[in-house]
C-alpha cells in the first residue's frame, strides 16, 4: 500500500485546502445547491476533471502518496483551482525536490544603497523598511519605526513582523483591520516556508507563534499564501490617530529575500498632515541623527 512521504504533506495540505475553498460556481460548473452537496468546495473527481488528470492520480497527490508532478500538471491544477500568482508560485515551490541543505544560511544583509535609500525616504516623509527571510525585520527609517514600533529597540531575536503582528498588544490598536493584517502575515509567512521549507530559524518561529497565539494557529492553518506588491493600510495611531498609507513592495537588490517596502499618503490629505506631525515629532524627539548610524548592518 503507498503511504504518504513527507515531502509531499504540504503540497497535499495546500490542494486540499485550496479545493475546499473553491465552489462549484467559481469554478465555472454547474452548482446542484447546497441541498444537495456535503461539501461547499469541489469534489475530487470534478477538479482532475477541469485539470485534465485521472481521479486516481490526483488522489494520490492530494493524500501525498505521491512525489511526482510534472510543471504542466501543477499548472494546470493551478488554473482550475482559480489560484493567483503567488498562490501559483507557492504550488510549484512545494512540489518541486528539496536539496539537502549543507551549511546554516548566510545573514541577510542590507546593502548600503538601501540605506540611503531610506534616509531619503525619510526626508521626503515617506515611511520605509525591508523585511528578509521569515518576515524579519532587517532595516527601517526613523518615521516607519515611528508609526509601526522601533524594533531597533528590541532584541535580535525579536525584530521580526509576525512577532509584532501577534505577540504585541500594541499592534492590536495600532492597526485599525488588525485581522486582515494578521491573515495576510500569516499568509506571507506561509509563502516564505513554501520558498524555504528547510530553514529551522522558520520552524522556530512558526512553532513559537503556534503556542503563543490562538489567532496564528487559525490562520495558519486556513493554509493560505500572499505576495504583496501595493494596496492601502489603515492606522489608529497614539499620537497623531487615524491615518490611511498606501505602499509598494520592491526588491532592493540582488537577495529576492528582501523586500522593501515604501509608504505614502494622498497629497493634502488628512493622512498627510498626520504622517508630517508624526515626522516634525520624530525629528524633535530623535534629533538630527541618521537612520544609518543607528541601526544594524546583518541580521541573521
Amino acid at each position: 500500500m503507498d503511504r504518504e512521504h513527507p515531502d509531499s504533506a504540504p503540497m497535499a495540505e495546500f490542494l486540499r485546502s485550496a479545493r475546499s475553498r473553491l465552489t462549484p460556481r467559481e469554478a465555472g460548473l454547474d452548482d446542484p445547491g447546497p441541498g444537495r452537496r456535503r461539501v461547499s468546495g469541489l469534489r475530487r473527481e470534478e477538479l482532475a476533471r477541469l485539470a485534465g488528470v485521472s481521479v486516481d492520480y490526483y488522489t494520490r497527490l492530494e493524500q501525498g502518496r505521491s512525489r511526482s508532478a510534472s510543471a504542466e500538471v501543477l499548472d494546470a491544477l493551478a488554473t482550475a483551482l482559480r489560484l493567483n500568482d503567488a498562490e501559483r508560485s507557492h504550488l510549484h515551490a512545494l512540489a518541486r525536490p528539496r536539496p539537502v541543505r549543507r551549511s546554516r544560511p548566510r545573514p541577510q544583509r542590507v546593502h548600503r544603497a538601501t540605506w540611503d535609500l531610506l534616509d531619503a525616504l525619510q526626508q521626503t516623509c515617506r515611511p520605509g523598511f525591508v523585511l528578509g527571510r521569515r518576515l524579519d525585520v532587517l532595516a527601517h527609517n526613523q518615521l516607519a519605526g515611528r508609526l509601526i514600533t522601533d524594533f531597533r529597540a528590541l532584541p535580535a531575536a525579536e525584530r521580526n513582523q509576525a512577532r509584532f503582528v501577534f505577540l504585541d498588544p500594541h499592534a492590536r490598536e495600532l492597526y485599525r483591520d488588525w485581522a486582515r493584517v494578521a491573515a495576510d502575515t500569516a499568509a506571507m509567512l506561509r509563502l516564505d516556508a513554501g520558498r524555504h521549507p528547510d530553514d529551522p530559524a522558520l520552524g522556530a518561529l512558526v512553532g513559537d507563534l503556534s503556542i503563543h497565539s490562538e489567532e496564528f494557529r487559525r490562520f495558519w492553518s486556513d493554509n493560505k499564501v500572499h505576495r504583496r506588491s501595493t494596496g492601502t493600510k489603515d492606522y489608529h495611531h497614539p499620537l497623531v490617530g487615524d491615518l490611511t498609507v498606501t505602499y509598494q513592495a520592491l526588491v532592493p537588490g540582488d537577495d529576492p529575500d528582501q523586500i522593501l517596502f515604501v509608504y505614502g499618503t494622498e497629497p493634502g490629505s488628512p493622512s498627510e498632515t498626520s504622517l508630517r506631525l508624526l515626522t516634525r515629532w520624530n525629528s524633535a524627539a530623535a534629533g538630527t541623527r541618521s537612520v544609518t548610524a543607528q541601526a544594524p548592518r546583518a541580521h541573521d
